[in-house]
């Protein structure tokens, strides 16, 4: 009996070693085909490697103090980035409180709310409660739809895991904060704080961060705006939590219980109504040169650091709206510019967006007239002409192609010197047949290399009556040409966008700054001193200067010059610190026939530039070394005397200013031009003197 227990005993215990045997075999091999699945697992995650964080974000435009006046918005929803460093604290520390408190502990899902949401799911036979991590609701905002099925939940896991193994805690958390919805179309703390406090995410206050933490569960519950009693209770339950965690004393819970709010209910960013012309502009360049495509500019979150003076432009829409005629049909374009960089200050393209968003000033071609002369006589100087070089005024026609072309060209109102006029002269009063004359001369080519030379890109005819600007050119382009002037000859471009950031802090392009001395410093002077001609009556000769409507309203040093067509009028022209250009004519090309129309550039150019300057030092242009001023007379250009009823300062290159003195007024009383009395006396009863000037000029020969 005694072995016959014994060996069943023995069978007892091989039996048990078999089944502790089999059970540790099937343990292992489950235990194997988990590490297998956990490691295969791993192993995928670390080749998909780190999903994109990427979510559509307002890429918003700044103005040059840093106001912003524009946005692009993805589907009409209002999205801004922030770093977590510039979110208030309390904010941070109310949302991890009330979302998901052991953050900064788990891996990416929290094991204890999973098996407690399972239970309360599988009591219920339905998804029923969620479990869901900062991560995962991070994960689902990025790349899932919002519908409660078991499917979605394993692929927000593995994308919370993927998120969790290749960025740090705090960058989840600030994704999270940037792209949850916070219910008014705000998405992300920062849209949501200006919605909701009218103030960035920085300066938010406990209470009001613990009541914009409690809106994402449901913004159409628990926002301020729809049910303030419900959205009071949840800041309340939130406060308690952060009480509860030790991250808040029971006393700034009571303080901010008690803290009243008011809410702005409003988003503060403009609609793009300011500088519409220049906005669309800015888009275009951001394409164009920037490279950044349509999908990124709407969605990319983009920060715009533009060139434009809010305050210029205003200025110069003002001088628009009360300068032209409400019941003239006449379109314009309009730029001002900082001539060293090339900066866009202000832009008006037109005098209504809504009914014409057409950019007048960087998309129209007009004929630029008379304002394509400083070009030609710029050439001219380094051809050797001097403000001195004189050249017969009157009616010409030039004969081509063997006497089988010609061309005559006509100046205003058909008015001539027939005389000699010099170079200084023939710009303030624009004589046409000085300035054909020249182009003619210096042969075709040369003003069509000149213009490119100053950042002209349109087509031009090389013809005779290019000297009269008959090729169109854009309003930006030939404005920028006069900063060439003013900036002393250095190459600058126009320029719409300072910087282009992206959403993580990342400059993507900032504006290039070309230090090039293109034009001949010393020439590009003597071009700024001519054109200042049109605004000074001791240039005016057998007509005014052009700028004679205009003279009584300035108040310092300009230069510049007007231009007209048949079918454009111009007016360019620059103090050392601004230039600015407009151009008026109409849209189907039609005659300008009013005479108050063809003012128009000129009107608007001066006002502008006296405003936007207002307060501003006044800044005389300053010569160069090698330039010399001398007095001259300016109908000949000779050197002036005492007798010369007119006298200018004139500059010219050391070792080109004349050295003939003008001699025409000598011999007639300096008060008038009526020859003196004969004396009564005989002449031969005293000595003859020769008077002291011709003396002079016989010693100087």
């Amino acid at each position: 009996m005694e072995e016959y227990r014994q060996e069943r005993s023995g069978r007892r215990r091989q039996q048990i070693i078999k089944w502790v045997r089999a059970t540790g075999f099937i343990g292992g091999f489950f235990v194997l085909l988990m590490l297998i699945a956990v490691g295969s697992l791993w192993a995928y995650l670390k080749v998909q490697g780190p999903p994109p964080l990427s979510v559509p974000q307002s890429t918003l435009y700044y103005a040059a103090d840093g106001t912003v006046i524009g946005e692009e918005n993805f589907n009409g929803e209002k999205r801004y980035w922030v770093p977590i460093e510039e979110m208030s604290p309390a904010l941070v520390n109310a949302t991890v409180a009330i979302e998901d408190r052991n953050f900064y502990e788990h891996n990416g899902f929290d094991i204890k709310r999973i098996a407690g949401a399972a239970i309360a799911d599988l009591k219920a036979l339905d998804m029923v409660q969620g479990a869901s991590t900062i991560t995962m609701q991070y994960a689902r905002n990025l790349f899932l739809e919002h519908d409660k099925t078991w499917e979605r939940k394993i692929k927000e896991t593995v994308y919370a895991l993927r998120l969790e193994m290749n960025y740090d805690k705090d960058q989840i958390l600030e994704g999270y904060l940037n792209t949850i919805y916070y219910g008014h179309g705000a998405y992300g703390i920062q849209a949501a704080s200006q919605f909701y406090f009218g103030k960035d995410a920085d300066e938010l206050s406990l209470a009001e961060s613990t009541m914009l933490a409690g809106i994402p569960k449901g913004p159409s519950n628990y926002s301020p705006l729809e049910d303030a009693d419900a959205a009071k209770s949840r800041q309340k339950l939130i406060l308690q939590e952060m009480a509860e965690q030790k991250l808040i004393s029971a006393k700034e819970l009571a303080v901010a219980l008690r803290e009243p709010l008011s809410y702005t209910g409003t988003h503060p960013t403009v609609a793009n109504n300011i500088a519409p012309y220049f906005q669309d502009a800015v888009r275009a360049e951001l394409q164009r040169t920037v490279g950044i495509d349509e999908k990124t500019l709407e969605t990319g979150g983009l920060q715009v650091y533009t060139t434009l003076d809010p305050k210029m432009q205003k200025i110069a829409e003002r001088a628009v709206e009360e300068t032209m005629e409400d019941d003239s049909n006449m379109q314009l374009g309009f730029v001002a510019m900082s001539p060293n960089t090339g900066f866009v200050r202000a832009m008006v393209g037109g005098r209504d967006y809504q009914e014409s968003p057409f950019n007048r000033a960087t998309q129209a071609i007009r004929q630029p007239g008379s304002t394509i002369k400083p070009l030609l006589y710029y050439a001219a100087l380094e051809q050797g002409f001097t403000p001195a070089t004189s050249m017969q005024s009157e009616q010409t026609t030039f004969l081509f192609d063997e006497g089988r072309a010609e061309y005559t060209p006509h100046n205003f109102n058909n008015k001539y010197a027939e005389d000699d006029v010099t170079l200084a002269q023939a710009l303030a009063l624009s004589d046409n047949v000085y300035a054909v004359k020249t182009h003619l001369f210096m042969g075709t080519q040369t003003l069509v290399d000149t213009m490119r030379r100053f950042g002209i890109s349109t087509k031009i005819d090389k013809v005779p009556s290019l000297a009269l600007g008959t090729s169109g050119v854009r309003v930006t382009e030939m404005t920028n040409t006069y900063n060439m002037f003013a900036n002393g000859g250095k190459d600058v471009r126009p320029q719409l966008i300072e910087k282009v950031v992206n959403r993580d802090g990342e400059v993507l392009y900032e504006a290039p700054q070309s230090s090039e001395q293109t034009l001949k410093k010393d020439r590009a002077f003597l071009m700024t001193s001519m054109m200042t001609g049109m605004f000074d009556r001791a240039l005016n000769g057998y007509s005014s200067v052009t700028g004679t409507t205009v003279i009584d309203d300035i108040t310092r040093a300009y230069a510049g010059k007007s231009g007209s067509t048949d079918t454009d009028s111009w007016m360019i022209g620059f103090a050392p610190q601004l230039t600015a250009g407009v151009w008026t004519g109409y849209d189907d090309g039609r005659d300008i026939t009013n005479v108050t129309e063809k003012q128009y550039a000129k009107n608007i150019w001066v006002t502008f530039m006296e405003e936007a300057l207002e307060g501003s030092p006044v800044k005389a242009f300053r010569a160069p070394e090698g330039v010399v001023g001398v007095y001259v007379n300016p109908a000949t250009g000779k050197l002036a005397t005492e007798a010369c009823p007119t006298k200018r300062l004139t500059y010219f290159i050391e070792g080109t200013e004349p050295t003939e003195y003008c001699i025409e007024h000598l011999g007639r009383d300096d008060k008038t031009d009526e020859a003196p009395e004969e004396e009564e006396s005989d002449p031969k009863d005293e000595p003859i003197e020769e008077p002291w000037y011709k003396k002079l000029f016989d010693w100087i020969g």
